[in-house]
């Protein structure tokens, strides 16, 4: 497997027109991060194609791309891994002859043996460019919970994607205009903004769980092809607490395990929570002696920089091949400006940082890590999870509002022409959580978190996060039937003992008590969480330039009092509002927008 990497390609819409390669070249070189291991291109028709590798499965030539299969007459470049490829190759063997070891030729194959479908028996994380020669079209294809990002673009006469955002800047001809949706959605959401949209006009997203089909003189075709239903069902009557701890178990087990197919080491993120900690204890129950990575920073104004009690307990425990980094303040202003340039997408969450500097330290021990990113939307480990449990079905979307910033706020934020009457952000929720398929409050928000929220934070963090520096990230509380599972579990089993009660009764089993019962522990980086020295320079000198002041979009007097107090003004998240709109201004004016 040579996918955790990146994609990039163009798909000629005009009559006449034929694809610029020299652009495709250019927003594959604009990924070197994400795949120094070796770079590819394909064209032909209306199509080229371009590929960054991380060679991760099969090492060899053979598992390069862009792959071709001429007899098939089928091309296809693929960022991401499937983890069930060997059990799809033996059950394809009947049918074709396979000249690689690699996962990327089972794609083909299953392409051409289901069809469109044949996504529906892909276990894994993707992002898939594939094109069908014969009939001349175009698929663009997402894994169920978007862990890997596809970035669209639509020009006069072409279609262009790549892995990442500044991927397809760097093919020039793109719309840099804010989108005031986006706008809001980042404002509102503490920097998610959910797909399609981006914070550019010119860029969209390809959503989770969707097919795209390209096809000449013809739309775009969209199809879903996975929504798990959060309602309890037939097959589950009459489970108990334990029927569904054992359940669980058994899942995240098998999750865990599918998340070590690889011809290299894989390692484990260690912050010492509940959630990193199960991945390192079932993976010793698989026999294996992971590699375990910490970070710290310097305690700053009563603020602990680290949760080394937690992660060291847990990696003596286990018995695991243990690296603890500890960061000082004056490495950070420049990991920041890093971590600005890594981001596909502005992130304002102060821990982004934290996770570039632990990839960097990940990257000159292994390539691929084990993350414990999704647990908390998944098994309910959030503050507002609480008050969604004990809501009526119909109050789902009062108890998300009260979770972030409302419409009305952002008038002291944004000028009168980038906030008009309408709230796009609270139309975007209440359409998400009116839908059927969720039983009670908390199943509703449960299925927002995790299928329109979630992508793009914690998931989006972790993946712009790791591949700046090479490494792949694999989130097995993402794993497609473990999120089916605890869909269906019933919600008093996930908000309990203050949210994620079922994993916590797991971890008594398994973990030092300490680990378990202990409060909700986030990635502490003081210097950022309270700002000042360095960074806020940094970030004053951003909101403060020529740049900001013709944008036009952030209020004078709004700027003006957070950077009179720059850590008087918080976010509902706990963050600083100063840190989320000076992501904002420090990432546009670092790709020059």
């Amino acid at each position: 497997m040579d996918r955790v990497c990146g994609i990039a390609g163009e798909v000629v819409t005009g009559r006449d027109a034929v694809p610029d390669t020299a652009a495709v070249e250019r927003m594959t070189g604009a990924m070197v991060a994400r795949g120094p291991d070796g770079e590819g291109h394909w064209s032909e028709g209306r199509v080229a194609l371009g590929h960054r590798r991380l060679s991760i499965i099969d090492l060899s030539d053979t598992g390069a791309q862009p792959m071709v299969d001429p007899g098939l007459r089928l091309a296809v470049a693929f960022n991401g891994c499937i983890y069930n490829y060997k059990e799809l190759r033996a059950e394809l063997s009947d049918r074709y002859r396979f000249t690689s070891t690699s996962d990327t030729e089972v794609v083909l194959k299953a392409y051409d043996r289901w069809g469109e479908r044949f996504v529906e028996h892909l276990v894994g994380m993707f992002a898939i460019a594939l094109v069908d020669l014969r009939r001349d079209r175009v698929l663009l294809v997402r894994d169920r919970l978007g862990i890997k990002p596809l970035y669209v673009a639509e020009l006069a006469d072409r279609v262009r994607f790549a892995s990442s955002l500044p991927a397809l800047l760097a093919g020039g001809g793109v719309d840099t205009g804010l989108d005031p949706v986006g706008l809001h959605h980042y404002l509102t959401w503490h920097s998610i903004v959910p797909a399609p949209r981006t914070i550019l006009r010119g860029v969209r997203k390809l959503p989770p769980a969707t097919v795209r089909v390209l096809e000449p003189g013809r739309p775009p075709r969209d199809h879903v092809y996975w929504e798990p239903t959060y309602t309890r069902r037939p097959e589950h009557a009459g489970w108990t607490a334990e029927d569904w701890q054992d359940a669980v178990r058994e899942a995240l087990r098998t999750a865990v395990r599918r998340r070590t197919v690889a011809d290299v080491e894989v390692g484990v993120l260690l912050s010492g929570g509940v959630d990193s900690s199960l991945l390192v204890a079932l993976l010793t129950e698989e026999g294996q002696r992971p590699s375990t990575f910490s970070i710290g920073f310097t305690d700053r104004d009563g603020l602990d920089g680290d949760e080394f009690a937690y992660s060291d307990a847990v990696a003596q425990k286990f018995g695991t091949d243990h690296h603890r980094f500890r960061i000082g303040d004056a490495e950070l202003p420049a990991a920041v400006g890093q971590a600005v340039a890594a981001m596909s997408e502005p992130l304002g969450t102060h821990d982004v940082t934290a996770f570039h500097l632990i990839c960097r330290e990940v990257s000159r021990e292994v390539k691929v890590v084990q993350s414990g990113q999704g647990a908390d939307e998944v098994f309910g480990g959030y503050h507002y999870h609480q008050p969604a449990a004990g809501a009526a079905r119909r109050d789902a979307a009062r108890v998300l509002r009260e979770a972030f910033t409302d419409h009305d706020d952002l008038a002291h934020v944004l000028r009168p022409e980038w906030l008009g009457d309408h709230d796009p952000s609270a139309a975007l929720l209440a359409a998400h959580l009116d839908r059927p398929g969720a039983d009670t409050a908390l199943d509703a928000v449960l299925r927002t978190d995790t299928h329109l929220l979630m992508p793009d934070d914690p998931v989006k963090r972790v993946d712009n996060m790791a591949m700046a520096w090479g490494v792949e990230a694999r989130v097995p509380f993402l794993d497609q039937d473990l999120v089916e599972l605890v869909a269906a579990c019933p919600p008093e089993l996930k908000s309990g003992q203050g949210g994620k009660a079922i994993l916590k009764d797991i971890g008594r089993q398994l973990l030092p008590v300490e680990v378990v019962d202990r409060p909700k522990g986030y990635f502490p980086v003081p210097a950022l969480t309270r700002l000042d020295g360095e960074v806020l320079d940094m970030v004053r000198a951003a909101l403060t330039s020529a740049a900001t002041r013709q944008r036009g979009v952030l209020r004078t007097d709004y700027v003006d009092t957070l950077l009179a107090d720059p850590n008087g003004h918080l976010t509902k998240a706990g963050g600083t509002e100063l840190w989320q709109v000076g992501v904002l201004e420090l990432w546009l004016q670092h790709h020059g927008i």
